[in-house]
């Protein structure tokens, strides 16, 4: 017996090295991407997407050793949903109730318009189903972070999560310039103008620094209807995965006894911790001070995951799949500008 502990025991620890190794170099690369993101200039685009494009660049540059990838691979799916979970602590659903139907009418009108036409013109334009519903997601609900949390529900090619997450990231910052030289022409109060940075630009970043100009009440709005936005995420995830799960029940045969049971339903387990924080967080548990500690640790988790994507994702793939989803989400994300002003201004928020 002892013949056959003793190399187990030291096969053990160099693998237990091998997978601390990979964790450290997307830690690395998120607290990079964090500082990065702070910068003026780079703020715009945002803590996830930095962290995506250098675990992109350092492997185009440096290479990844095989021994680091059970690592890697650890951040990208465990640390990714526990982020999403503590991501939760974002969002004050009371403070959502007391704004009104009018805010939550706009962002759920902009989430399910811009689902729909950003992944009808994704297939229209032969692209694969999982990048067509990647995309749109990001584009319609919160960025790269939708995308990410979407991406398990889809068993999404790592090389497809870290595209569409770029798509969004790139037109989200283009469009957030656009706003910010387009504001004054506009005709909207500092509020209204908040609001329609909030119900149609992608990132929380790009809302921010959309609204900025316009002042602190064009800010606190914008944010505001892009945290509706961001509980959207909860039913879309939920229709997602039982479309995802009956497609599954299409191509296999199921025992009839797994059908009805808790473990089949399409809303996956970090999503319904994504909402039990937000409900924790809603009726003030936690001290504000904690929930603020424990969302900068949920950005940084998720950050930490988007490195891991990173690494794993090679230049040639955007070359090879790139454009058709770009241009699905251009012409989505401008249709969305239209439409959010046309609301802004036919329910008198002008």
């Amino acid at each position: 017996m002892k013949s056959l502990s003793l190399p187990l025991s030291h096969t053990q620890k160099p693998i237990r090295w091998h997978i601390a190794q990979g964790l450290l170099l997307t830690l690395l690369i998120a607290l990079a991407a964090r500082w990065l993101s702070e910068l003026s200039w780079l703020a715009v685009i945002g803590q996830l997407v930095i962290a995506m494009l250098l675990g992109m660049l350092c492997r185009t540059l440096f290479g990844v050793k095989e021994q680091w990838q059970a690592g890697i691979s650890f951040s990208s799916k465990r640390l990714l949903r526990l982020g999403i979970i503590l991501l939760g602590m974002r969002l004050n659903l009371g403070d959502m109730l007391r704004t009104g139907p009018s805010l939550l009418i706009i962002a759920t009108i902009n989430v399910a318009f811009t689902l729909i036409i950003v992944y009808t013109l994704a297939r229209w334009l032969k692209t694969s189903e999982t990048l067509s519903i990647l995309t749109a997601c990001g584009t319609a609900i919160c960025g790269a972070a939708a995308v990410a949390a979407i991406a398990p529900q889809l068993k999404a090619k790592e090389e497809e999560i870290a595209l569409s997450a770029a798509i969004v990231a790139l037109l989200g910052t283009l469009f957030t310039v656009g706003y910010t030289l387009l504001y004054p022409m506009l005709g909207l109060t500092p509020g209204s103008y908040g609001i329609f940075a909030g119900a149609t630009l992608h990132e929380v970043a790009h809302v921010v620094a959309a609204a900025a100009p316009d002042g602190q009440a064009a800010v606190d709005l914008a944010v505001m209807v892009k945290l509706t936005r961001v509980a959207m995420l909860v039913p879309v995830a939920m229709i997602i995965g039982l479309w995802s799960q009956r497609r599954q029940h299409q191509n296999t045969t199921v025992p009839r006894k797994m059908k009805g049971r808790w473990h089949s339903l399409p809303i996956p387990w970090f999503i319904g911790g994504f909402l039990l924080m937000s409900a924790i967080h809603t009726i003030g548990i936690i001290p504000t001070t904690i929930a603020n500690d424990l969302v900068w640790l949920a950005y940084l988790l998720i950050a930490m995951a988007m490195a891991g994507l990173g690494l794993n994702v090679q230049w040639a793939h955007f070359r090879r799949l790139g454009a058709r989803p770009l241009v699905a989400s251009l012409i989505g994300s401008l249709l969305l500008a239209c439409l959010g002003y046309g609301l802004v201004t036919a329910l008198g928020m002008s």
